[in-house]
């Protein structure tokens, strides 16, 4: 097994495009022999707690709603390409994704990460649930079959909050600015949301690389 790194963050509209299109290149090569891990990336670490409404976000960011429609549009354009339809409109609230960071560590642990993290990419741009939200994370845990009452005193507490946040400034420490970033094997970084052919490629080269 190839250990495949992705470094992501929940509210990362180019990280669910990227995965998607990691994904399209995985099932032409069911052989892969990939092990996908997901670490943790704030793009808002200063986000309040409790998260912040959506317009308030968007005229801090962008000055607005059309500066919003302008930086959205190419992400519209590649979302419906690779067969996604992300909602921006249904969006209510932005959130702070410490605690969906800490619920994919601990999908982690009883081997349902990456149904997680998509399951919290889904939930977000497609649903417009607030995956800030204790009871929604709960929820979610619910429907991966994980305990979400467990789930929900466990966000109600401290446990692994300082893991996290330690692990995200780890990254930046690293030179990472932005996500996704990939990490194959541990050595070669691939930054940004790359085509399905350059998985493949990938995929092809490491397969050369093993039989050799």
């Amino acid at each position: 097994m190839v250990k495949l790194d992705i470094i992501s963050d929940p509210i990362c509209p180019w990280c669910y495009i990227g995965k998607t299109l990691l994904d399209q290149a995985l099932a032409e090569r069911p052989g892969h022999g990939f092990e996908i891990a997901w670490h943790p990336f704030q793009l808002n670490p200063e986000m309040p707690a409790a998260g912040m409404d959506r317009r308030e976000y968007l005229e801090h960011k962008f000055g607005g709603k059309e500066g919003a429609i302008r930086a959205y549009a190419p992400v519209v354009e590649r979302a419906e390409a690779v067969g996604l339809k992300i909602d921006f409109a249904g969006i209510k609230r932005t959130p702070n994704t410490l605690d969906a960071h800490r619920l994919i560590h601990w999908a982690g642990i009883e081997d349902v990460q990456n149904d997680m993290a998509m399951a919290l990419f889904r939930a977000y741009f497609e649903e417009g649930r607030d995956i800030g939200d204790h009871e929604v994370l709960a929820d979610l845990a619910d429907s991966l079959s994980m305990d979400g009452a467990m789930i929900l005193r466990l966000l109600q507490s401290e446990a692994d909050r300082e893991d996290i946040a330690n692990r995200d400034k780890q990254f930046r420490a690293m030179g990472i600015t932005g996500v996704p970033t990939f990490i194959v094997a541990g050595q070669h970084a691939v930054p940004g949301c790359q085509p399905a052919d350059l998985w493949i490629k990938v995929i092809d080269e490491l397969g050369t690389k093993a039989e050799g």
